[in-house]
């Protein structure tokens, strides 16, 4: 066997198949541009550790089940003149993830909660972090239908591994008090132990309307208002004006 098939042998057996593509072409360029063997071994190196990267970015997006992938070079913050934008672009960085920090963002429909959400999970992504998306009602049944089924310990565990856990539009569709009581469980095991994005139309004042009881619902703004960022989004609709341009456009 040739040193060239030894070598694509051994490589294959490595798992190593950005090296095995480029070890010639990048070769010749070594050779044709005197470089040295340190140069020529980094130069395969990188290529592979940044495919491996990109693989694992990709992995991560497709795992977190986002509805759409949204950016935040995308949002026209001129929109929502109450959001602070200066929070945002720090949340952004993802150390509030590292810390077990959560952020709710509270505003009337079409404001571009979503969006935002989305976007600093995106985010996370790319920073390494494992993240998951649910809407609120997605997450509750899911929760209920575990339980009925005998296998909550094996969704628990697979949410505690999430980094990041993204519920969008709580109070947009009532519930159920199981569903209260399971959604309850679930925000008290993440409390300092992952962080959590929340997006709601509702006012904390109005919590109650969702959960029912006046004392958990106390209890659970307790435990998701401590370490947490909160961020009001008041104004008219993002996505009608987003519209509206799209039309002038045409």
């Amino acid at each position: 066997m040739t040193n060239d098939l030894l070598i694509r042998s051994h490589l294959k057996r490595l798992r190593l198949p950005v090296i095995a593509q480029n070890y010639g072409r990048l070769s010749k360029e070594a050779a044709a541009h005197n470089q040295t063997f340190q140069e020529y071994l980094f130069a395969l190196l990188e290529g592979e550790v940044v495919q491996r990267d990109e693989n694992a970015q990709k992995l991560r997006l497709s795992r977190a089940h986002f509805p759409v992938i949204k950016n935040l070079d995308s949002f026209n913050f001129n929109d929502i003149p109450s959001l602070n934008k200066a929070l945002v672009l720090e949340l952004s960085r993802g150390n509030f993830v590292e810390q077990h920090e959560n952020a709710i963002f509270i505003g009337s429909y079409g404001t571009g909660k979503t969006h935002l959400a989305i976007a600093l999970g995106v985010n996370a992504c790319r920073q390494g972090k494992r993240v998951r998306f649910y809407t609120a009602a997605g997450l509750i049944n899911e929760l209920l239908e575990a339980h009925a089924q005998l296998r909550s310990g094996r969704i628990e565990a697979s949410l505690s591994k999430c980094d990041l856990i993204i519920l969008d539009e709580l109070g947009f569709v009532p519930f159920s008090k199981e569903g209260a009581e399971a959604l309850f469980t679930f925000f008290s095991s993440r409390y300092e132990r992952g962080s959590l994005i929340i997006t709601t139309n509702l006012d904390f004042v109005r919590w109650k309307e969702i959960f029912g009881d006046e004392a958990l619902t106390g209890a659970l703004l307790d435990r998701l208002t401590h370490r947490c960022h909160i961020l009001e989004m008041n104004g008219d609709s993002y996505r009608f004006k987003e519209s509206m341009r799209r039309k002038n456009k045409t």
